[in-house]
């Protein structure tokens, strides 16, 4: 999702993946395991956040976002659709993907003290169905590779909800707005994809990490400085997303899809 798109699926073979070296194949499969290794990620971060340890928790799944945003870059250099066309990489990131970029964000709050325990719950359920549609939607790209709708990022969503602390009523409609978002004509950038300002976007990303790092760092304590920074940012997403335009405003510059 910040996610990488990682590669079609499999494949018929042809005479050139039938020349294949074994080295090849082996770095296709290696592709694959490093992917997969995020569902390992995110059962690390599962834990964590039903201990009740969040700090911990977002420290995983950061490193799962962090293996997201690498992970595409290693399938298209390998070739994975061809060094190992029997598992399909697009599947399998998005099962890595509903894990830790949904099901243990939501955990974490329903875990937390940031809403009732049956407000979070009522609102899980409603982001978990919303975001499964979400994830099985073919649409969700827009040709020149911009999400479709508000991307299902609830760990990123969660981590603002933590380091702001909010009302639970303000959360809750944060959740569930966020939810319907998801559907609406709007778009919102792919950080490692659009090539539109892509320097500047990697660079308000990298702040966002930085800040995002010591608010975790600092178990959530008040941070003002790395909540500014995370304000920031947000608001740079935001604003790029209401120049960009609905989902049918930038299709006449088509890029290659993921």
């Amino acid at each position: 999702m910040l996610m990488s798109c990682a590669m079609t699926g499999p494949r018929q073979p042809d005479a050139d993946s039938l020349t294949l070296s074994r080295s090849e194949r082996v770095a296709g499969v290696a592709v694959h395991l490093f992917t997969a290794a995020g569902a390992g990620l995110g059962l690390l971060a599962l834990t964590a956040a039903i201990d009740r340890r969040f700090a911990l928790c977002f420290a995983w799944l950061g490193a799962a976002l962090v293996v997201d945003g690498l992970d595409g870059a290693l399938a298209r250099r390998a070739r994975v659709s061809e060094t190992a066309p029997f598992i399909d990489g697009a599947l399998l990131d998005l099962v890595v993907d509903y894990l830790t970029y949904v099901i243990v964000p939501l955990i974490a709050l329903w875990r937390s003290d940031l809403m009732p325990h049956g407000l979070a719950l009522a609102c899980a359920l409603v982001v978990a169905i919303g975001s499964a549609l979400y994830f099985a939607d073919k649409r969700m790209k827009t040709p020149d590779l911009w999400f479709r709708g508000l991307p299902g990022c609830w760990n990123i969503v969660a981590l603002y909800l933590f380091a702001f602390r909010l009302p639970a009523t303000m959360a809750a409609a944060i959740l569930l707005g966020g939810t319907a978002l998801m559907f609406a004509p709007i778009v919102c950038v792919h950080p490692l994809r659009v090539t539109r300002y892509r320097g500047l976007t990697l660079a308000i990303s990298l702040l966002w990490l930085a800040c995002a790092s010591a608010v975790i760092l600092r178990s959530f304590a008040p941070t003002p400085l790395a909540n500014w920074g995370l304000g920031l940012a947000g608001l740079y997403f935001i604003g790029l997303s209401i120049w960009r335009g609905g989902p049918n405003s930038g299709s006449h510059s088509p890029q290659a899809s993921c």
